[in-house]
């Protein structure tokens, strides 16, 4: 599956973006989705992840409460809504999938940035 992750750009703080990732080559709802980020200089973090059937969704502690991770199997998406974005919240943003019962995602796509401004 190839994924492409689009959406980013530059926020003021306390502002929102959408962030999607599309799936192209096998159907996106066979695979667990997630998000992850990598700032300047820093290591990629997890950001969230959602299941095939959207039962279950994951959220690093520094999103939960702004960050809202959904999935639209019928339309190969994922979309990430990002609200009262903070200026840590910079980096570039990467979705990625992976079967169900493995334990690393194996598809990656290209990530997006987000910049935030104070």
């Amino acid at each position: 599956v190839q994924l492409q992750a689009f959406g980013g750009g530059l926020v003021q703080a306390g502002g929102s973006l959408r962030l999607s990732c599309a799936a192209s080559g096998r159907t996106l709802s066979a695979y667990a989705v997630g998000w992850f980020r990598q700032a300047p200089g820093k290591e990629r973090e997890f950001v969230t992840s959602i299941s095939r059937s959207s039962d279950t969704t994951y959220y690093a502690d520094s999103v939960k409460g702004r960050f809202t991770i959904s999935r639209d199997n019928a339309k190969n998406t994922v979309t990430l809504r990002m609200n009262s974005l903070k200026p840590e919240d910079t980096a570039v943003y990467y979705c990625a999938a992976k079967e169900p019962i493995a334990v690393s995602y194996k598809y990656w796509g290209q990530g997006t940035q987000v910049t935030v401004s104070s």
